[in-house]
């Protein structure tokens, strides 16, 4: 595929669309996102558009907090180095530049987090999500 930069909202759908593609159908994060979604893809698919356009392009379209939905999912870490190694490699093969790096960097920190927390979370018995 062409390279291009990550500027536009179009751009955005590319990156979430071929993303999630390769989400559904890898052996390890398939069952867990599709548990979870279930039939509510297209949902889903405009909810990470908006984030990653708020996120990337300073257009704040959503609404929310990130994390509260991700708190009690079966994941570990193995979970998180595959959906950051599928984003990385989805975003090399279809971008480059500052926001393609950012983008990287971005999601990158965001599954630190998240993993950190549920982490955190399953071992406080006295925590509440």
């Amino acid at each position: 595929m062409r390279q291009a930069q990550l500027l536009t909202l179009d751009d955005i759908k590319t990156l979430v669309n071929t993303f999630y593609d390769r989400i559904r159908t890898d052996e390890l994060l398939a069952p867990v996102f599709n548990e979870r979604i279930q039939d509510k893809w297209p949902q889903h698919l405009e909810k990470m558009y908006r984030f990653w356009q708020t996120v990337l392009l300073g257009e704040h379209t959503y609404l929310g907090s990130p994390f509260p939905p991700h708190a009690q999912l079966p994941v570990g870490h193995e979970h998180f180095a595959t959906w950051l190694a599928l984003f990385n490699k989805t975003v090399d093969e279809l971008f480059t530049g500052i926001k393609a790096e950012e983008a990287k960097w971005r999601a990158a920190k965001m599954a630190e987090m998240f993993e950190a927390k549920i982490s955190h979370a399953r071992n406080n018995p006295f925590n509440i999500l």
